[in-house]
């Protein structure tokens, strides 16, 4: 079973939003006391934080699907739900995050470093909460909205300041057990070492880390081997140290054609250019200074090999020193010469003016709306598709079962100028319009559902203009019918004013009373007084 992991396919989705919340506040003498629907909690986060205690990507291999809680839904009395709890997970410091096709989103460095993988999503607002003076009542709630889900890829690139590399078995392992605390596998058979090792190493006042990478071998650019897969921990070190092998039994192999190898391989590798250090600049392994250290003196053929060979390397300019793990010969001198590496290259970051990246402010235009539509055709019939922020977040928190959600989305939607747009791009009622991309919403565009919700007066929770009245009359359909009624009105009365003039009485329980005291006076109904 593998107990180190340096690359992982991490998949992490926040926490869904909760739902508002469709209550009226109800108590005596006051059945109804108004809207009181709280709001829906936020979705919890995904966050990736470096921490010094984790050393692998080992947890992340096993369960690679992290989910953050979801928001709690609202509750009436103006009560909100509970927001979901935000999930951290803990990386090791030098893991870069990257989407699977590599771009770079984060370099965590640092103890606390921080970067958020999945954002939650947020809570949908409560009837409470979107009453207004025209919309006093409502009889619906916004929902919440999904938290995002993505795929990031994790690798781990150990922050080192000094990189050993070499061929298996060429004794970098005993090196970094004699100079530091570390205490890797050794053994006598090639690629003992499975995975990198890490030494903290003191020299002088200069404090510094060390790391093993497992054995290079020739075609290791092409997969062979395990150490090309392992470079990358130490694309962040300051400088090379070859260890070759002067006590090598076979025949077929001496530090200069090691060195060749090892060289051309370093030539192969491509240093990941799409992020850069504290000095804003990545320098490829090959041109970065480099130390040779001829192990294994102690062994006599070992002594005569690096006394051959060490002219032809210091002629090629590299800084040589004979070592030996064994009898910790020349350690001490290779020490402080990797300390003075260091210490220059820590002293060249520190000396260089800070890069700070200009201010850059992007003010919204002026005549920007915030959405767009672009026109499409899907079976030889015009589609217009509605792209946006605004719009697309709008779709998911309504509510498509409560027509008064639906009435509140139609008037938002013809605030925003939607409307007007479609109009622009040659819409037609019965139009296809989606509002989206691939998952969109799909309706039949109606201009006449583009009123003001707020103006009718219609139940809680439905809408008077998804009633099913058939063709449902213009506005100026019905002044013509409402003229109509009162030309009807007046010709009604015009008649019987007519009628009382000729004469023409209906008889009623009123004129029945007038007669009779009419009659006992002897008098006429006709009769003047």
């Amino acid at each position: 079973m593998a107990s180190f992991v340096d690359r992982v396919v991490l998949h992490v989705s926040g926490g869904s939003g909760g739902h508002g919340c469709v209550s009226v506040h109800r108590e005596k003498f006051k059945p109804l006391g108004g809207p009181d629907g709280g709001n829906g909690g936020n979705g919890g986060d995904v966050i990736l934080r470096v921490d010094h205690q984790t050393t692998t990507l080992l947890d992340y291999h096993h369960a690679p699907h992290r989910h953050a809680s979801n928001g709690g839904p609202g509750m009436g009395d103006w009560r909100g739900g509970k927001n979901g709890e935000t999930l951290i997970l803990p990386v090791p410091d030098g893991t870069v995050v990257k989407t699977k096709d590599g771009t770079v989103l984060a370099d965590l460095v640092g103890e606390g470093a921080e970067y958020v993988a999945a954002a939650g999503g947020i809570g949908g607002l409560g009837n409470a909460a979107l009453s207004s003076q025209k919309r006093r009542a409502p009889g619906f709630a916004l929902l919440g909205i999904e938290g995002e889900a993505s795929d990031i890829v994790l690798e781990l690139k150990s922050i080192a300041d000094i990189a050993l590399v070499g061929f298996p078995s060429a004794g970098k392992s005993s090196l970094i057990a004699a100079m530091s605390a570390a205490r890797p596998k050794i053994a006598d058979y090639p690629f003992t070492t499975l995975v990198p090792n890490l030494g903290v190493v003191q020299a002088g006042d200069v404090r510094f880390t060390i790391a093993d990478v497992p054995g290079l071998i020739e075609g290791a650019s092409e997969g062979r081997g395990l150490g090309h897969h392992f470079l990358r921990h130490v694309e962040r070190c300051a400088a090379l140290v070859h260890v070759l092998d002067c006590g090598t039994l076979e025949s077929d192999r001496d530090p200069l054609s090691d060195l060749a190898v090892i060289e051309a391989e370093l030539e192969k590798y491509a240093v990941d250019m799409s992020y850069a250090g504290q000095d804003g600049e990545v320098v490829p392994l090959n041109h970065r200074p480099r130390l040779v250290a001829l192990n294994k003196v102690d062994l006599p053929d070992g002594k005569d090999m690096a006394d051959f060979v060490r002219p032809e390397l210091e002629s090629r300019g590299y800084q040589v020193f004979e070592v030996s793990a064994t009898s910790h010969e020349g350690l001490r001198q290779l020490g402080f010469a990797m300390a003075g590496i260091v210490k220059a290259a820590r002293d060249a970051v520190a000396a260089a003016p800070p890069k700070v990246q200009p201010a850059v402010l992007r003010p919204r235009a002026v005549n920007e709306s915030g959405f767009r539509i672009r026109r499409e055709e899907k079976g030889l019939e015009p589609l217009f598709r509605v792209i946006g922020e605004k719009p697309e977040r709008w779709v998911k928190q309504t509510d498509f079962t409560n027509e008064e959600a639906i009435g509140y989305l139609a008037d938002r939607l013809a605030k925003l100028g939607v409307e007007t747009e479609l109009f622009k791009q040659g819409a037609k009622p019965g139009d296809t319009v989606v509002i989206g991309e691939d998952d969109g919403v799909v309706f039949d565009w109606e201009p006449t559902m583009m009123a003001g919700a707020e103006l009718l007066a219609s139940p809680r929770g439905t809408d008077v203009r998804f009633a099913d009245l058939g063709d449902r009359p213009t506005r100026g359909q019905k002044r013509e019918e409402q003229q109509e009624r009162k030309d009807a009105k007046a010709a009604a009365r015009a008649e019987l004013e007519a009628e009382r003039k000729a004469g023409i009485w209906t008889e009623s329980v009123s004129s029945r009373r007038v007669a009779k005291p009419l009659k006992e006076s002897g008098l006429d109904a006709g009769d003047e007084f």
